[in-house]
């Protein structure tokens, strides 16, 4: 079988507050979604986002439908956001192939029928991070290279988080529904991914953590802002963030993460930050 899924549903955070390490990682570490000619992925029961990843080797991955969509195929009303995360790889969309190389994106509207994610015989090892949201309309397949992106230069080193955000799936470079997803990239010397914290109660989202050099670690953090807790996290994992946490990480070197959310709007600025002396 290549396509492996897992459902998580919703926690609130009085019910998270009582959670021990072990239990914690349970519910918002996902920590195995690339693995060899497979497509893994999570149904979460926050505004139905899906997280996903491919690893194609071998074989073609076909994304195919899993039962809790109760649809005939995936995306029949879904949207779909591909970022490629390895070495050369193409995407199939109704036949349509796309090449994305490392760091570029690809948007798939509802209603395509047949999605396959293919390696490229050129390159290094493709691996691809995807995100899905439930659609009400349809908008048009788009690729997104890292030059097309909305490039933000964001913080200081005199403040541990020198990063550049490349906003790649937004309103303003890409038509969705509710999916918005981009890369940012933390530059040397560099560790905190976002400083001041914030949360919005408006939309979820997710974390793919990589480029993770060997044996270092980041340290996710999470909660509400006077009940923080974090979880460890390596290269290549993905964690969960509920609407009413906050999300911030450091990390023992400078790596990059992509971020997706959906929810009730398309306004990435709609944030409510927080201080770091209001932290608990």
């Amino acid at each position: 079988m290549s396509t492996l899924y897992t459902s998580r549903y919703a926690i609130g955070p009085n019910e998270a507050k009582q959670f021990d390490t072990e239990t914690l990682r349970q519910h918002f570490l996902i920590d195995d979604l690339f693995q060899e000619n497979r497509i893994s992925m999570v149904y979460t029961h926050y505004d139905r986002m899906i997280v996903g990843g491919a690893l194609p080797t071998a074989d073609h991955l076909t994304l195919e439908t899993i039962d809790p969509l109760k649809s005939s195929y995936f995306l029949e009303r879904r949207e779909l956001g591909i970022i490629n995360i390895g070495g050369l790889g193409e995407v199939d969309v109704d036949g349509h192939t796309y090449t994305l190389d490392n760091k570029e994106a690809l948007y798939v509207g509802a209603g395509v029928q047949s999605v396959v994610f293919k390696d490229h015989p050129d390159g290094e090892q493709a691996c691809f991070y995807f995100n899905s949201a439930p659609a009400h309309k349809s908008f048009p397949t788009k690729k997104v290279g890292r030059s097309e992106a909305t490039v933000l230069e964001m913080g200081s080193l005199e403040t541990s988080n020198e990063r550049s955000i490349y906003q790649l799936i937004i309103n303003g470079v890409v038509e969705t529904c509710q999916l918005q997803m981009g890369v940012t990239c933390l530059k040397p010397g560099s560790v905190w991914n976002t400083m001041p914290a914030h949360q919005h109660d408006r939309r979820m989202e997710a974390y793919l953590y990589f480029d993770v050099p060997q044996s270092n670690a980041v340290s996710h953090f999470m909660g509400k802002p006077e009940q923080t807790r974090h979880i460890w996290m390596h290269n290549r994992q993905a964690v969960i963030s509920p609407p009413w946490s906050i999300h911030s990480g450091a990390g023992t070197s400078n790596y990059s993460f992509i971020w997706g959310m959906a929810g009730e709007n398309l306004d990435y600025g709609d944030m409510d930050k927080y201080d770091p002396t209001e932290l608990k």
